[in-house]
């Protein structure tokens, strides 16, 4: 069974089709998906999908970097904290978060902020993170760096870095990347970095509804595209498919206490 580790199915672009995209995915081998939010407009669709689906769809708690606003980022912090601490839904990890350069370099310091305070929550509560990082590697490894320790764990999503940051990453201890559809992309440059390391250090995951793998690039992408991304990372380390699938499972279920 292969897991997605990182797909925002209660996405407005799966109302059409949700029911059998999921459907789908358990007759493409794709038998869990691990539902990251993005701030309190996502979390009723994405607590639906859990209920509707349980065992197959699981939730994380936290507000992506893109949603940390100057107007309202400390009400989208204590609704995402209340919701974590209240136990409200059996969160697996406190996520998505991060630090995104791409779109606005005025926030940077209160995505920082707002950064730092869900890492403090994760290592309270036992949880990993799940970060998002574009075009944001250092400033996420100065913050990271001021909270690592033996505690501290979680997966580096959609990793599209270098063999520099791999390293930083791996000498961290507790941390995956997540591989998904750029691994297939033919400049995508992911292959070569990640080709000399162990498969001990990766998960797979869709970032669906974004980031489809060839041949699908450009088009919605979807969980059910999963096999497509452990295909060639099956080719890209050597091995067969079933190892892909045997070691990326036990990498999710080990980091996410499944």
């Amino acid at each position: 069974m292969l897991i997605d580790t990182h797909t925002h199915l209660y996405s407005s672009q799966f109302d059409e089709d949700r029911k059998s995209e999921i459907e789908n995915c358990l007759s493409n081998n794709v038998g869990k998906m691990l539902l990251p939010n993005v701030d309190s407009k996502s979390i009723d669709g994405m607590h639906k999908l859990v209920t509707d689906y349980p065992g197959v769809c699981y939730p994380m708690m936290g507000v992506h970097p893109c949603s940390i606003q100057p107007e309202d980022w400390k009400e989208e912090l204590k609704i995402a904290k209340d919701h974590l601490y209240g136990n409200i839904q059996n969160y697996i990890a406190v996520g998505e978060i991060g630090i995104d350069l791409h779109w606005d370099k005025s926030t940077l310091s209160i995505q920082q902020e707002a950064f730092a305070e869900q890492i403090k929550w994760a290592k309270d509560l036992d949880l990993p993170i799940v970060i998002h990082a574009r075009e944001s590697f250092d400033e996420i490894f100065e913050v990271v760096d001021q909270y690592n320790d033996a505690s501290l764990k979680g997966i580096f999503h959609c990793f599209t870095g270098g063999k520099k940051e791999v390293e930083k990453i791996l000498s961290y201890g507790g941390f995956l990347m997540g591989i998904g559809g750029v691994l297939t992309f033919k400049n995508g440059g992911v292959a070569e970095v990640i080709k000399d390391y162990e498969l001990s250090h990766f998960v797979l995951e869709t970032d669906a509804p974004y980031l489809a793998p060839t041949p699908n690039r450009g088009k919605r992408n979807q969980s059910s595209y999963l096999p497509l991304i452990a295909e060639k990372m099956a080719d890209v380390f050597g091995v067969s498919l079933p190892e892909i699938e045997e070691i990326t499972t036990a990498n999710a279920n080990q980091l996410f206490n499944l």
